[in-house]
């Protein structure tokens, strides 16, 4: 599946291999994530993951006032119980199968990352912020929880009374104050986070493609068990990588000085 051929209505891609940048393209609405964009945003994934000339996803919003400002309030607004669900299920497995891609996904922040764009960009690998990005999770106040994942990945990047102190007031946060408590990675200017975030990307996308998949698989599974669990799961990915003809490259290149050659195999 090649990505570029894909029928979009409310996503853009722009592929510029080994990079690709995909924009949530709904400035009109600060990029609201309604069900066809999210499912969109599923379909755009697969494709990215299929495709080995693509090593790193660089995601952002459309318009400079929003990262994605939420869910689409209308849609909700119509749920019942088992609508509720099935909306929340639907984005959960987007979300977890971008967070499961096997390529580094960076969340490029610009203006607003509420409700459903904060745990979008919470299911990212890294998450860059411009100064002037703001962030929350405003569930409690429409009377919803959070329902894409932010209960859960919440306290896990902040810590279990940091995130409920989000949760629980519906409050927005600061791009520092984000910073501060680990909710994301890096803040620059919002006129450098473009380069900031391309920077970012080609520093990543530069090194072994299998390395790099298995160092995500690594952590991921890692993170859902013991620590003695994680160093097992850690042993057979570095295992793994001592089968590939990257690590030959790579092991040879560092000794004969030279810059490696990556196959992704």
């Amino acid at each position: 599946m090649n990505v570029e051929s894909l029928q979009l209505e409310n996503l853009l891609v722009d592929v510029q291999a080994p990079l690709a940048w995909v924009t949530i393209n709904r400035p009109a609405a600060l990029n609201a994530l309604n069900q066809a964009t999210i499912a969109e945003l599923g379909r755009v994934m697969e494709a990215c993951a299929e495709d080995d000339a693509m090593r790193v996803i660089l995601l952002r919003g459309a318009g400079g006032k929003a990262f994605v400002a939420g869910a689409d309030i209308r849609e909700l607004a119509e749920l019942d119980a088992d609508g509720g669900r099935e909306v929340s299920a639907a984005g959960q497995r987007v979300f977890r199968r971008m967070e499961q891609l096997g390529k580094p996904v960076i969340a490029v922040i610009d203006g607003f990352a509420l409700g459903g764009g904060c745990e979008l960009a919470m299911a990212c690998t890294l998450r860059l912020a411009a100064e002037t990005a703001k962030l929350g999770q405003p569930e409690v106040k429409l009377g919803l929880v959070a329902g894409f994942g932010g209960t859960q990945r919440l306290p896990r990047l902040v810590g279990r009374g940091a995130a409920l102190k989000m949760l629980l007031t519906g409050g927005i946060i600061g791009a520092q104050e984000a910073l501060r408590i680990g909710l994301v990675d890096e803040v620059v200017s919002a006129e450098m986070l473009t380069e900031r975030a391309r920077a970012l990307a080609t520093e990543i996308a530069v090194n072994a493609p299998v390395a790099v998949t298995q160092t995500l698989k690594a952590v991921d599974r890692g993170l859902d068990g013991s620590l003695d669990d994680g160093l097992t799961v850690e042993a057979e990915a570095f295992g793994a990588c001592c089968a590939t003809t990257d690590m030959h490259e790579g092991t040879r290149a560092f000794l004969e000085k030279r810059a490696a050659r990556w196959t992704g195999k």
